[in-house]
């Protein structure tokens, strides 16, 4: 694992009870970089990602962020050294407003001084933000709800900003939408990026680097580009007939 990684996971196990899930799984992500979590159904993305923020706890292994060692600690632990962790599905709360749901993700005490400077940043780079600030959440569109979850996550002004799954059942032109947005995150706040997607393909162009998993262990990992030419990452999604 390099030295200049911001998070460092390095042979980690993972377990439900008797039933394990992942087996020794390694993932870096490097400062201001976007990184793709890729594998199959069942692989153990969202599985790595919520021991990553301390939703889980591992039976083995280790995380560090930043050189500080935080596999075992508690969710609010990892949010307030600076991870943000977007849910799948987004998690808004339906029957809030806009406005309240956004400010809910500056609860740790690192961003609650600085909630209204945050928020008007996020503003200017969500207008939805503004245009919808009172509606309530279940009335926004899937893309809509995906944007504000994000808007939510960045309240907590992280260093590294993990999305499970963002892309998850949008139209093509909010999927376009939402990658531009990621890549707006990076350039102008230099926030790293940890996404899962099942797509492949637009992962693959949207993140600088990906790391595949495949039943529960890191299979391949390396620049976006060589992924892309790899056979063995279309054995993997496509099964070996696709070789």
């Amino acid at each position: 694992m390099s030295a200049a990684g911001q998070l460092a996971v390095e042979a980690l196990d993972v377990a439900y009870g008797e039933y394990q899930v992942l087996w020794g799984a390694e993932l870096e992500v490097r400062p201001g970089e976007i990184v793709a979590l890729l594998g199959p159904n069942g692989a153990g993305k969202s599985t790595l990602v919520n021991t990553i923020s301390g939703l889980l706890r591992p039976r083995a292994g280790r995380i560090s962020f930043e050189g500080q060692r935080i596999d075992g600690s508690p969710p609010h632990r990892s949010a307030g050294i600076g991870i943000a962790h977007v849910l799948e599905r987004r998690r808004l709360f339906p029957f809030l407003t806009v406005h309240d749901n956004v400010l809910l993700g500056a609860h740790n005490p690192r961003a609650r001084p600085h909630r209204e400077e945050t928020l008007a940043r996020l503003e200017a780079l969500l207008p939805l933000l503004k245009t919808r600030r009172s509606q309530l959440a279940h009335t926004l569109s899937g893309g809509e709800q995906q944007m504000v979850a994000i808007a939510r996550g960045l309240m907590a002004q992280p260093k590294l900003l993990m999305l499970d799954e963002p892309f998850l059942g949008l139209a093509p032109r909010m999927v376009e939408e939402i990658a531009a947005l990621v890549r707006r995150i990076r350039e102008g706040q230099g926030i790293s990026v940890l996404f899962i997607e099942q797509n492949v393909e637009l992962s693959l162009r949207l993140a600088d680097r990906g790391v595949v998993l495949e039943s529960g262990r890191t299979a391949l990992s390396g620049p976006s580009a060589e992924l892309l030419r790899s056979a063995e990452v279309k054995r993997i999604f496509l099964g070996d007939f696709a070789l």
